[in-house]
């Protein structure tokens, strides 16, 4: 039986006391949902890997997309691999691309892959492990165009990757031309937000967020993507990523970012 035929799947993960679950999407054919513990994680659509669902992770993507035009083979690190979303639109968009993801949770990505397999051609070398101390390993594959560092939600976050050295490190394996992008969900007052906004730019030269409006009131739950750059701001992204959308996207860096990073 093929991934687009398959029911809802579950699996008991020891390592977290969860279960996951997949499950097709029914509002879109081909595509598969990932939740833990009842609580979607991932959206993944197999039949089109060009398709990305989630908001936070399409604005992800058009990121990447201004790193490199659609055919250009990239080297991407994926920090928290989830379902692999993100590193399945790299492959299918940047044919060629090599890729890394560092993933804690063995018996995630086991299910994962059994349930939603890559598609064939993909150069993606798993590494089991913590995303700070996995960092040496994943060197060798780089520089890196693009990391994407996908672990925060909540208020709470591990504090050895929550600070400012892991930041250092990680801008350390990127090419000039690249940049670290960091999914955050947060809560009001957005506490984890702030100091992570305030981290990134202690090691890098241009910190920018993109996300929708009300989240710079700090009044709703939700995730801001932030963008740390080794070079300088590449003044053409200040129209093209809010044009990219999903609509509305707003865009905040330099002064206009200082009320947000606090």
């Amino acid at each position: 039986m093929s991934a687009h035929d398959r029911a809802r799947t579950t699996r008991y993960l020891r390592g977290i006391g969860a279960h996951a679950s997949v499950e097709p999407d029914v509002h879109v054919p081909g595509a598969y949902v990932l939740s833990i513990a009842g609580a979607e994680q991932s959206h993944v659509d197999l039949a089109d890997p060009a398709h990305v669902f989630y908001a936070y992770l399409r604005r992800v993507a058009n990121v990447v997309d201004l790193i490199a035009s659609a055919g250009s083979p990239i080297r991407a690190l994926h920090l928290g691999a989830g379902a692999l979303t993100l590193a399945r639109y790299i492959a299918a968009t940047r044919p060629g691309s090599v890729q890394a993801a560092v993933e804690l949770e063995r018996e995630l990505l086991d299910f994962v892959l059994e349930q939603l397999p890559l598609a064939p051609g993909t150069d993606l070398t798993l590494h089991l492990g913590d995303a700070r101390w996995e960092l040496p390993a994943v060197a060798e594959q780089g520089p890196f165009e693009v990391i994407v560092l996908d672990i925060f939600s909540g208020p709470e976050a591990p504090g050895h990757i929550a600070h400012p050295d892991f930041y250092r490190e990680a801008a350390g394996l990127l090419s000039p031309r690249g940049a670290l992008l960091v999914n955050i969900g947060d809560d009001p007052p957005l506490t984890l937000v702030r100091s992570q906004l305030r981290a990134m730019r202690s090691a890098f030269d241009e910190v920018a967020v993109l996300a929708e409006p009300d989240m710079f009131t700090a009044r709703f739950p939700g995730n801001i993507v932030a963008i740390g750059l080794r070079a300088p701001w590449p003044e053409e992204w200040t129209a093209a990523l809010p044009a990219a959308g999903p609509h509305p996207t707003r865009l905040a860096r330099g002064v206009d970012l200082d009320p947000l990073a606090g």
